[in-house]
């Protein structure tokens, strides 16, 4: 096949994929969520222990399953400890999910590369693919189960439903029982809206096959947290009460071990789609203002047989982490990426083919993300990160973070910054030593050891210092 007999679209989506894939290594990893993941990914290929994360050696991560730290850590011992090599898998997971949309989009004749490029230039999940985070492992298991759920109910087949009890365990070691949440907030509904309480309960059980279903699930991630609870007891109960229950309905969550709760005003999770799935939701809602637009949606209740329901089968995916999300407090923007290939197929479904404007409007995520990169970035490595003000410390001296260590001064350090609650409780100095202060430390630590500033940031100084 000759390149001229390529769809535009395909050229259009390789660009996009090769320019995230280029900025992986452009920047440092910022704190605190992706220096948090990052660490714990080193410390996994350092220690050799691929059961539990480690929030800090000796310290067992018990806020999320391992599957984003394995995914880093793998590649890690691969490539080597690099930003580039603890990134890549989670865009390998952002394509994968490409694939999988593309191919669920096919199978409903809705416009394949429409589907595909819509996913892939939200801002969201371009962003999302290749940080080190839980959100695209989620997203793939996500997708792979709703597909794989409608694919298998329309056409009565089993195989597409083992995809998507595979794609629940992914979720499961991804981020846990919540993705049996947001499958159950967009299925349920769709299934009593379109067959009734009764008959779309028979029909749940005669066209899914639920119970081996189910088999090949727990098969795939029961034995994980076995292991987990059996190397570190009270894991379940921390993850499945905490992280999965007081975490959402106590604002300010307190019992939080690794981090600080997010306060949120109720609701606000609704304007976080906008966002996250710009320039799209916006798109969309023009086109729904379209009286046509609007007609062909309706439609969707008479539809040929093949498809019915799918209209409101992709409404209802597309809403579900916000049904969830609503009520609840602590939350990140991020959390309304699993409904955003819903989003993708509507698009396709309501343009129905590839048009200028279609085209002109995915290129505004990367336009976008190219103006952040230029302005705001340089600003936000300086102010979140500590790369640069630890990159030529010696690896024969001690280093000492006064007060709060960052979790980018763990990985940039390669574990060995550690920290005190005071400079009084370092004197006398055995050797020298380095210390990161804040600024109005600098002048205290001065007066106590004879210190030079080798490096600054807008945060701290890294001080050599000796008695």
């Amino acid at each position: 096949m000759s390149v001229k007999n390529i769809h535009p679209v395909w050229l259009l989506l390789t660009c996009l994929i090769i320019f995230r894939l280029v900025t992986l290594n452009l920047y440092p990893l910022i704190d605190t969520t992706e220096a948090r993941y990052g660490e714990m990914a080193r410390i996994m290929v350092e220690t050799n222990n691929w059961v539990t994360p480690q929030f800090d050696y000796g310290v067992p991560f018990w806020g999320k399953p391992p599957m984003h730290t394995w995914a880093s850590a793998l590649s890690a011992k691969v490539f080597g400890v690099s930003e580039f090599s603890l990134r890549v898998p989670h865009l390998l997971a952002g394509i994968l999910t490409l694939v999988c949309i593309g191919g669920f989009a096919h199978k409903l004749k809705v416009s394949v590369p429409v589907s595909v490029l819509v996913l892939c230039s939200s801002l969201g999940f371009f962003a999302a693919s290749g940080m080190i985070m839980t959100d695209s492992l989620l997203l793939l298991g996500m997708t792979m189960a709703m597909a794989g759920f409608f694919i298998a109910w329309r056409d009565k087949s089993r195989w597409p439903a083992y995809i998507g009890f595979v794609g629940i365990a992914i979720g499961l070691l991804a981020k846990g029982p919540i993705i049996l949440v947001l499958i159950g907030l967009a299925i349920l509904p769709w299934v009593i809206i379109n067959y009734g309480v009764i008959n779309g309960a028979k029909s749940l059980f005669t066209r899914i096959p639920m119970m081996s279903g189910l088999a090949i699930t727990c098969v795939l991630t029961v034995p994980w947290y076995a292991l987990a609870e059996n190397a570190t007891p009270g894991f379940l109960n921390y993850f499945l009460v905490g992280e999965h229950f007081l975490r959402f309905v106590q604002s300010g969550w307190e019992g939080d071990l690794y981090g600080t709760a997010h306060s949120e005003p109720r609701g606000i999770i609704w304007l976080y789609w906008l966002v996250v799935a710009f320039p799209w939701s916006f798109y969309v809602g023009a086109l729904l203002l379209s009286k046509n637009k609007r007609r062909q949606l309706i439609k969707d209740r008479r539809e040929a047989e093949s498809n019915v329901g799918l209209t409101s089968f992709l409404v209802c995916w597309l809403i579900s982490p916000m049904l969830l999300f609503t009520l609840s407090g602590n939350i990140l923007p991020i959390y309304v990426l699993p409904g955003i290939p819903a989003l993708a197929v509507l698009t396709a479904k309501l343009a129905q083919r590839v048009s200028f404007s279609i085209v002109m409007t995915s290129l505004l995520t990367p336009i976008v993300l190219i103006a952040f990169l230029v302005i705001g970035l340089p600003n936000m490595s300086e102010n979140r990160s500590d790369k640069q003000l630890l990159a030529s410390i010696e690896p024969t001296i001690p280093v000492y973070y006064i007060g709060e260590r960052t979790f980018s001064g763990r990985f940039y350090s390669q574990g060995r910054a550690k920290n005190v609650e005071s400079i009084s409780t370092l004197a006398p100095l055995k050797q020298p030593t380095y210390l990161v202060v804040t600024s109005d430390k600098v002048e205290q630590a001065q007066l106590s050891f004879v210190c030079d500033i080798k490096a600054k940031n807008k945060r701290r100084s890294l001080l050599l210092c000796k008695d």
